[in-house]
């Protein structure tokens, strides 16, 4: 099924009742869904092969981060489900992730495989007690140029980062931003934040949007004025 939007809905539920819920109100033609840790936690694999049997293409947002074999092989799992794309943690190394680029490539066809860079809720003062030298700015750059080197297909970023990494790494690689709020959204836990228009003329390929479609009273009307602002 073809999806004509760029945005991915984030079912950050705490049940699986709650997500299929949702995802009745929804068109899988025009947003792609984002399962995370909660969510997965509670309803497991079983779930993700649920939302793709309704259509729907699925970010699996898991953030891998362990030893090069075993983050291989929980990639290779993953992929077996069905999803259209999973993430890693840049910051576990050069050869964690090209250990898991290679096993899907082995795979006749392969989800999008991206790396986080830097969490959104992490701002400088958050870095420096971590012992990260530099801003979230000069740490976005070098992970994300390691995740290219290493055969990734796409970074997870801020979007007030999508410009320079745009610049920086090309066209072709793909940039997902959380961190995206309508104008006139609540904040939330999210520090770097920008409205779906200013994020993907920032060189944005794909936004992940939670609670304000997901709160809303019309998640399908709220879904498609989001759409209705941003570039066709």
């Amino acid at each position: 099924m073809k999806v004509v939007s760029p945005l991915i809905v984030a079912l950050d539920f705490p049940t699986e009742e709650a997500a299929l819920a949702l995802l009745e109100r929804l068109d899988p033609t025009l947003c792609r869904v984002k399962i995370g840790k909660e969510l997965f936690t509670c309803a497991g694999p079983r779930l993700v092969e649920r939302v793709v049997a309704r259509g729907f293409q699925v970010f699996l947002d898991l953030k891998y981060h362990d030893i090069p074999n075993t983050v291989a092989a929980a990639c290779d799992a993953a992929a077996d489900l069905g999803v259209w794309m999973m993430n890693l943690h840049a910051s576990g190394g050069r050869r964690m992730m090209e250990a898991a680029a290679e096993r899907l490539a082995r795979r006749g066809s392969r989800p999008l495989l991206i790396a986080v860079t830097i969490l959104t809720s992490l701002g400088e003062e958050d870095l420096a007690e971590i012992g990260f030298l530099g801003g979230p700015a000069e740490n976005v750059s070098r992970l994300a140029r390691l995740t290219r080197d290493a055969g990734l297909d796409g970074v997870v970023c801020s979007p007030l980062e999508a410009a320079m990494l745009r610049a920086d790494l090309g066209g072709e690689f793909r940039l997902i931003t959380p961190g995206v709020r309508p104008g006139g959204a609540a904040v939330g836990d999210q520090k770097r934040v920008m409205t779906p228009r200013d994020a993907l003329d920032a060189g944005a390929s794909y936004l992940v949007v939670g609670r304000p479609i997901t709160a809303a009273p019309e998640p399908l009307a709220a879904l498609r004025t989001i759409l209705d602002g941003i570039p066709g």
